[in-house]
C-alpha cells in the first residue's frame, strides 16, 4: 500500500473520469496501479465514469460550479457532445487534467486533420473498399433524422479535431499514450496532497527519452533509414544511430524508455518537453542534423526512401496540438474549422 495519508481529511473529494475521441486505454491504464486503486477509493468518490459505470448528464449538470474535486480527461474533441461534455466538465470541476497523449495533442485520431469532414465521410460511408459498407443511396450520418416515433440525434462530427485545452481551459497534463502507471500514481497523490505544480504543467519529468535509455551512443551520422521491419537491430547501440526513426532525442521523459529497452524505437507519445512549441519541428530538426550529407540530392532521398510518411512520422501524436494543426484543404462547412 501507498504512503498517502487519506484517513485525516473531513470528507472524500469527488473524482470524474471522462472518455472523449481515444481508444479507452487510458482508462484501462488507470487499473495499472493495482492495489493502490484502494488508496483511491479512500480518497475519492467517483461520482462520473461512463466507461464502467451508469452516470447521467443530467446529475453533473445539477452539480455545483467546482463541485467535482478532479477530473480526469481524455481524449481530443470530435464532436458536439464531447465538446458539451469539456465545457460541462470544466465548469464542474476544481481540477482538470488533460490525462493522455489524445487530450494533451490529439494523438492518433488528430491525424484526421488531414481530411476534412466531407472526405472522412465518403471513405467510411461511400468507398468500396474492403472494408466499408455497400451505401448505394449515398446515406450519411445526419445530425437531425426524423422517425414515427419522434426526431433522433446524433452529435456534429467537426471538420477539426481539437485537443481539450484548444476547446476548454486545462490545469494540468498528463502525457503518454497511455501514462504509465507511476505517473498515474505520483500525479494522484500530488493531488492529495496539494502538491500540485504551477498551473498549465505537464506532470511528468522535463528530459529526453534517450536521459533514460540506457543504449551506448556515440555520434550520430546517418546514410539510411530503415523501416522496423528490415533491420533486426542489436541491442546496446542506440537505435537511432542504427537508422532507426527513434523519436527518444525529442520526446519528454516519464516512461523508462520502455520501447527502447525491447528493441524497438520510441514513437513520441510523451509529447514535447517544456518550452517547445510544436514537437514535430523539435524532432525534425533533430534529425536533420544527423542525417551524413550535404548533398541535397542525396538528402532527399535518405529521406524519401527511409521515412515515406512525414506527417505520420514527425506529427503521429501532436498533428492537431502543433502549430500546423490541420491540412489547409477545403472543409466541409458546418462543424469546428
Amino acid at each position: 500500500m501507498s504512503q498517502v495519508t487519506v484517513e485525516k481529511k473531513a470528507a472524500k473529494g469527488k473524482l470524474a473520469i471522462y472518455w472523449a475521441a481515444s481508444c479507452g486505454g487510458c482508462e484501462i491504464s488507470i487499473l495499472q496501479i493495482d492495489a493502490k486503486i484502494l488508496d483511491v477509493d479512500a480518497a475519492f468518490d467517483l461520482v462520473f465514469c461512463p466507461c464502467i459505470a451508469d452516470g447521467k448528464v443530467r446529475d453533473i449538470e445539477k452539480m455545483a460550479d467546482g463541485e467535482i474535486d478532479v477530473c480526469l480527461f481524455n481524449g481530443g474533441i470530435r464532436n458536439s457532445e464531447q465538446e458539451y461534455m469539456a465545457r460541462l466538465l470544466r465548469q464542474k470541476s476544481k481540477v482538470l487534467v488533460a490525462f493522455g497523449s489524445c487530450a494533451s495533442e490529439g494523438c492518433i485520431p488528430g491525424l484526421g486533420n488531414l481530411n476534412d469532414r466531407k472526405s472522412i465521410f465518403e471513405t467510411v460511408y461511400h468507398q468500396g473498399s474492403a472494408t466499408a459498407p455497400e451505401n448505394p443511396q449515398n446515406i450519411y450520418p445526419q445530425h437531425e433524422t426524423k422517425v414515427p416515433e419522434g426526431t433522433l440525434y446524433l452529435p456534429v462530427f467537426y471538420d477539426t479535431l481539437m485537443t481539450l485545452a484548444q476547446t476548454v481551459d486545462v490545469d494540468y497534463f498528463l502525457p503518454g499514450c497511455p501514462p504509465e502507471a507511476d505517473n498515474i500514481w505520483k500525479a494522484i497523490t500530488a493531488i492529495v496532497e496539494g502538491k500540485l505544480p504551477r498551473k498549465g504543467s505537464t506532470l511528468g519529468v522535463n528530459t529526453t527519452v534517450c536521459e533514460e535509455c540506457k543504449r551506448k551512443r556515440n555520434e550520430k551520422k546517418i546514410k539510411k533509414f530503415y523501416r522496423t521491419w528490415e533491420i533486426i537491430p542489436d541491442e546496446e547501440t542506440c537505435l537511432l544511430e542504427q537508422g532507426l526513426m527513434c523519436c527518444g532525442i525529442a520526446t519528454r521523459a516519464g516512461c523508462g524508455a520502455l520501447c527502447p529497452a525491447v528493441n524497438s524505437p520510441c514513437i513520441g507519445c510523451h509529447g514535447p518537453n517544456e518550452g517547445v512549441d510544436d514537437y514535430g519541428a523539435r524532432l525534425m530538426s533533430a534529425v536533420a542534423s544527423v542525417i551524413d550529407s550535404n548533398n541535397e540530392e542525396e538528402i532527399d532521398r535518405i529521406i524519401a526512401e527511409g521515412i515515406p510518411d512525414p506527417v505520420g512520422t514527425f506529427y503521429r501524436f501532436s498533428l492537431a496540438g502543433s502549430l500546423l494543426r490541420r491540412s489547409n484543404k477545403a472543409t466541409a462547412g458546418n462543424g469546428k474549422k
